[in-house]
């Protein structure tokens, strides 16, 4: 006589209730555990924006955000306005830095106006306009903070990725790379909008020329050279038409 646990009936409502279990027990983990996932997100944020205008701990050669403890004291003290744009209308807005870049990115597909977040840093008497960007390398996302001057002249960069392959396309994020961007301009010699190429083809692989629009490229990494400079060049120039009007007035 077979048991009642070799049925294949038994096996099926096993199955049905450990999914049902731990996916309670996932689901209630993942309910508890979301504030502080947030906090840690937006911490996150503020180092990336912090970084982009030279506010960190690196040392010789690596990369270091400001430590967790810190960054909403040096944030507060650093970031002096957050603006929204929408459009031709620039509004402030204290959580500017919340925005989430992607569903605005996908508003903009639908043909609608998106908001684009834009920080204003303010270091040793100099103004920074720090922008989030987004975009798709090798594999998954690549994002970055980019912060300007109101020449649209590169301050700094903070490069980050979600699966690009170690050792090549994940090097975005490597000191040797994130500063060969400062320096460099957005705008070319008609100082019309051109963005920055991530040349592979580059003749000046010590990034001693600022006025070419290139950095060299990444050994092994064209695609997500490519998709540093297709992010680089869509996203910021929405905001180019804000920094003529910076111009004028």
């Amino acid at each position: 006589m077979s048991k009642k646990t070799d049925s294949n009936l038994y096996t099926l409502l096993f199955a049905v209730g450990m999914v049902i279990v731990v996916g309670t027990v996932l689901a209630f983990f993942a309910s508890f555990l979301k504030p502080n996932i947030d906090e840690n997100k937006r911490l996150e944020k503020q180092q990336n924006i912090l970084y982009a205008m030279g506010i960190h701990e690196n040392e010789e050669g690596t990369v270091a955000l400001i430590s967790t403890d810190k960054v909403a004291a040096e944030f507060s003290k650093y970031i002096v306005k957050q603006l929204v744009i929408e459009g031709d209308k620039v509004t402030a807005n204290d959580n500017a830095y919340l925005i989430d870049i992607k569903k605005e990115q996908t508003r903009a597909k639908e043909g609608k106006v998106r908001k684009l977040p834009l920080f204003l840093g303010k270091k040793d008497g100099k103004i920074y306009y720090i922008v989030p960007v987004r975009g798709k390398g090798l594999w998954d996302a690549i994002w970055a903070y980019v912060s300007m001057d109101e020449n649209m002249t590169v301050q700094g960069i903070f490069l980050d990725h979600k699966g690009e392959t170690p050792g090549l396309g994940a090097n975005i994020k490597q000191r040797f790379f994130m500063d060969d961007f400062i320096g460099e301009n957005l705008l070319n010699a008609a100082n019309e909008f051109e963005g920055i190429t991530v040349a592979k083809g580059n003749n000046d692989p010590k990034n001693l020329e600022k006025t070419d629009n290139e950095v060299d490229a990444i050994a092994g990494a064209t695609i997500t050279g490519d998709g540093v400079s297709a992010m680089i060049k869509s996203e910021l120039s929405a905001y180019a038409s804000y920094f003529i009007d910076l111009k004028k007035n």
